[in-house]
């Protein structure tokens, strides 16, 4: 995405950066989501699948950032809360797949993190996303 109110950081001798950006600066009118898990919009998990769960929960971002009329291209921010790393460091090229088809290429500022387990007790992930409207 070529968008002027959005700049990827990344220092010039730094290996580069793979399905993910070290930082970006954005101008605009800002959106965050709580932390959102792999259920669907009745609250029902349709899998335990972990990398059905990270779709599920991508397209949910989605939805949310609609709601303040921003688009996945908008992010510049995901936070992943995840109960097994392993669990993700097997799937990530499934998680790749998933990822682009919800998201898209873009690749905003991500952080992962390992959790001893979330509030509802058959999530695999939480994300917290942020992203920016062009002003």
């Amino acid at each position: 995405m070529t968008d002027t109110t959005l700049q990827f950081l990344h220092p010039s001798h730094w290996k580069p950066a793979i399905g993910y950006s070290n930082g970006v600066a954005a101008t605009g009118r800002m959106v965050f989501t709580g932390g959102i898990i792999g259920w669907n919009a009745q609250q029902e998990f349709e899998t335990d699948d972990f990398t059905g769960q990270v779709e599920q929960a991508l397209r949910s971002i989605v939805e949310v950032l609609a709601c303040a009329g921003a688009g996945p291209e908008h992010l510049v921010r995901l936070t992943w809360y995840v109960t097994d790393k392993r669990e993700y460091l097997a799937s990530l090229k499934e998680l790749g797949r998933v990822y682009k088809a919800v998201i898209g290429r873009h690749y905003p500022a991500m952080a992962l993190v390992q959790v001893v387990a979330l509030v509802e007790d058959r999530a695999k992930v939480e994300i917290e996303a942020t992203a920016v409207i062009p002003a």
